[in-house]
């Protein structure tokens, strides 16, 4: 059930080699021309106190349980008997590369994608926060989108979600866009990413506008989303040592974040980020009008910010770990008093801990081992507790004894973090523990009765 052991020298090694050489090849090209309370959309409502339940989007693997990709929800109130326990298995039927997930802006609805079978599994959370009932799969997603593949990032909107994708039907490269639905998941428009053949009226700063898509965080009050970049089907599909072998492959990571108007939904600015920017992160103080994030291949922690002229910039400020060594960053996760930003890198299995009080300037604080590989963290809107899961891409993964699967809970105090408990995904044969969405019975005025399945409202 687990791939073929190497060592984890020889697999850092191969990385670290190879995504210098794309380093390289970047820098060449410039002189010529990868989930929580304080993470979601603004217009969602937060869980200010205790989170009942964690949602884990999972990735079946082939011969362990039932093999399918399923979401696994996890109780977290310290006052329920299940506290630390999987309370309920839902599975969806084949493994669609299962990555991630977000709710809708009333958290009614959850929605999860599979990268590579295009699928979207839309859940019903709300009715029975303990057992989700999967509401609605959407199979046309190609179809409806004129093409866009690997549907990735699900963020709230008014009534809307949107949706990234992360390739094409075309090439299967990483030229995307984005698709717009409904919270019932109804197809609205499909917006496609600006490039250097069609800008779509968008200013070009920098020497390429690559199309690329990944992840996007929207600064309601300025009237602005930003979108990040990474790459296409041919790469995230591919055996992770084949593509680090593949020179041409490892050309194709996207190096843009674009910063679109939200009202027009209008690409307004291209910028050059090298290295695969992933994850986005917008602060929250309504006077920071800036948003973090991190590149996978350069090791860096970019800020996309509004100067004093109303502009919207693009600079890299503070490197993640040693940059020579690649680390992988991969989720990052802002605190909800934009003084905090913690960054997981893959490789070497750590939570990072800056201090962005002064943005252009991070500076690391902490850093915690948190096992032979991290991918996400989510955290609690008051900062008390982190999550993480382990899985990147289910052929990206570690091989071996360093393959850990695990679902774990670590409490902050501001200066260390404290482990409470590890749940061990491949141990319960479940598979692939990816990304974490956050449930509680206060959203919906409700409250468990004593068995936990039934629920009632509250007085």
């Amino acid at each position: 059930m687990k791939k073929k052991a190497v060592s984890k020298a020889k697999w850092i090694q191969s990385i670290a080699t190879s995504a210098c050489v794309l380093v390289a090849s970047v820098v060449g090209f410039q002189s010529t021309a990868m989930a929580d309370e304080t993470c979601m959309s603004p217009y969602m409502a937060k869980i200010v106190g205790q989170e009942d339940y964690v949602y884990v989007w999972t990735l079946g693997v082939e011969g362990m349980g039932d093999g399918q990709d399923k979401l696994v929800t996890m109780s977290v109130n310290p006052n329920a008997d299940s506290y630390g326990k999987v309370v309920n298995v839902l599975s969806v039927g084949g493994r669609n590369e299962a990555h991630h997930s977000g709710l809708t802006d009333d958290r009614k609805y959850l929605f999860a994608g599979g990268l590579d079978s295009n699928k979207i599994f839309v859940f019903d959370v709300a009715t029975n926060p303990a057992k989700p009932t999967l509401h609605k799969v959407i199979t046309d997603f190609v179809e409806k989108t004129g093409g866009m593949v690997g549907p990735h990032t699900f963020y709230a909107l008014p009534g809307r979600v949107m949706v990234t994708a992360l390739s094409n039907n075309v090439d299967h490269g990483g030229r995307t866009g984005m698709a717009e639905y409904t919270n019932e998941g109804e197809f609205i428009a499909a917006h496609w990413n600006p490039t250097d053949e069609d800008l779509r009226g968008a200013e070009k700063v920098g020497n390429v506008a690559d199309g690329y898509g990944y992840d996007i965080r929207a600064l309601p009050r300025r009237n602005v989303m930003v979108t990040s970049s990474f790459t296409g089907w041919s790469n995230y599909m591919m055996d992770f040592g084949q593509m680090l072998g593949d020179p041409e492959a490892m050309k194709r990571f996207g190096n843009t974040a674009i910063v679109w108007d939200l009202h027009t939904r209008k690409p307004k600015k291209v910028f050059e980020v090298p290295g695969a920017p992933l994850e986005i992160r917008c602060a929250w103080g309504s006077q920071n009008n800036y948003c973090f994030t991190t590149t996978a291949l350069t090791s860096k922690i970019w800020l996309i910010y509004e100067d004093e002229e109303g502009e919207w910039q693009a600079k890299d400020v503070a490197e993640i770990g040693d940059p020579s060594k690649v680390p992988l960053p991969v989720d990052i996760s802002i605190t909800a008093d934009d003084q905090g930003l913690w960054v997981q890198t893959f490789l070497d299995g750590k939570t990072r801990f800056f201090d962005i009080s002064d943005p252009f300037n991070p500076v690391q604080k902490y850093e915690h081992v948190i096992g032979e590989q991290v991918n996400m963290i989510s955290q609690s809107w008051d900062g008390k507790r982190a999550y993480f899961t382990s899985s990147l891409l289910g052929n990206w993964d570690k091989t071996g004894e360093a393959d850990e699967q695990y679902f774990k809970l670590f409490t902050w105090n501001g200066k260390k973090l404290s482990h409470e408990f590890t749940v061990d995904f491949y141990e319960l044969k479940l598979g692939r523990a990816h990304q974490m969405r956050f449930g509680a019975y206060s959203l919906y005025s409700q409250k468990p009765n004593s068995d936990g399945t039934m629920l009632s409202q509250t007085k």
